[in-house]
């Protein structure tokens, strides 16, 4: 019997490619999203990659916050586990809108925790970010480093941190890995699923892409003159295939009987490396072809200048490790961007 998995936000990025790696790991997938920041046609492009397992997977859309239907979804199947991707995630925007991030992110969250009790289901792999590091004082971070989110979405994931530890506190039957991630970037190999952000991205890569199609005319550079080689800020990218791996290297230590239940375990997705912007804009540009214009502005308030990660608990305890480097991370990124220039609903594109 294979295991069955809810995804939640599971038509989004991450959890797009998240939910093939499940499907071609001989999982079952279902996966539940309201389509507020990603499309239906993600999925469908997984199923078409998972080829033979494609129809281990199935989607249902409505909100997390929606208690009686997740409450419905609960009842109908029975879940070895949950993987929680759900929830707004732009910096920018959670700064402007904060009553919307903890209203969607933290709801969404309490409803989840709330029905998967109800139901007997107490194994939880929860998306969390390397925004609850805050500016760090000292680099690598480690699991063990402060952490102190300096705005209002990486406090959603401090406080769903928070959560989760509380529950397990009240109920030592729960499983929980909290996984912060470092910079997603890259795409599937094949092209056919990747980043596509609504609006303006905020995000370096997906912004890098844009001005590589034509979308937008140039690409801002924010800080030019940290403390670094080349004056710009330093960051830990990390190829979306692997941080998916991380997720099915999570699920099987959850899962594995023989593995003691040690509580509510958090574990850094990276690569262990800092890569500047610059940097990154020029292996783009090596993988594209393209060059990408740069305009030169200030430091944004708020911008750290140098996060990486330490990778070694991951490394130890979830056999787990980032096998591609910036080059392979550009490559599939362009590969995207160039088969897909306009994301997944060109018709339905608003720039």
């Amino acid at each position: 019997m294979s295991l069955s998995i809810l995804v939640t936000g599971g038509a989004g990025y991450i959890g797009s490619h998240t939910a093939l790696q499940l499907l071609l790991g001989g999982y079952k997938v279902v996966v539940v999203d309201n389509l507020d920041n990603s499309s239906q046609i993600s999925l469908e492009r997984v199923a078409q990659l998972a080829q033979d397992h494609g129809p281990n997977l199935s989607f249902h859309k409505f909100d997390l916050r929606d208690k009686p239907a997740l409450e419905e979804l609960f009842a109908s199947e029975k879940f070895d586990a949950v993987i929680h991707f759900a929830g707004l995630k732009a910096v920018g925007e959670s700064v402007q809108k904060p009553v919307i991030y903890y209203d969607n992110n933290l709801i969404g969250t309490i409803v989840l925790l709330d029905v998967m009790a109800s139901h007997g289901c107490k194994k939880l792999v929860f998306s969390s970010s390397a925004t609850v590091y805050g500016w760090p004082k000292v680099v690598p971070c480690t699991e063990e480093s402060p952490i102190c989110a300096m705005n209002p979405y990486g406090r959603t994931k401090l406080f769903g941190e928070e959560m989760c530890r509380d529950v397990y506190k009240s109920d030592s039957t729960w499983k929980i890995i909290l996984l912060r991630y470092f910079n997603p970037v890259g795409a599937h190999p094949s092209g056919a699923i990747g980043d596509d952000p609504r609006g303006i991205p905020n995000n370096l890569m997906p912004f890098v892409q844009q001005v590589a199609v034509g979308r937008r005319p140039a690409l801002t550079v924010y800080g030019t003159d940290y403390g670094t080689k080349d004056g710009t800020g330093i960051r830990d990218y990390i190829h979306v295939v692997d941080l998916a791996d991380g997720h099915i290297a999570a699920l099987n230590k959850l899962s594995d009987p023989s593995v003691v239940c040690t509580g509510c375990e958090v574990y850094n997705l990276g690569t262990g490396k800092g890569t500047s912007v610059l940097e990154m804009v020029t292996a783009f540009e090596k993988a594209s072809g393209k060059k990408i214009p740069l305009v030169m502005a200030g430091r944004r308030p708020g911008d750290a200048e140098v996060v990486y990660a330490s990778t070694e608990k991951a490394e130890q305890e979830l056999n787990w490790k980032a096998k591609y480097g910036i080059d392979e991370m550009c490559r599939d990124q362009w590969n995207w961007a160039n088969n897909n220039p306009y994301g997944y609903e060109p018709c339905a594109s608003t720039d």
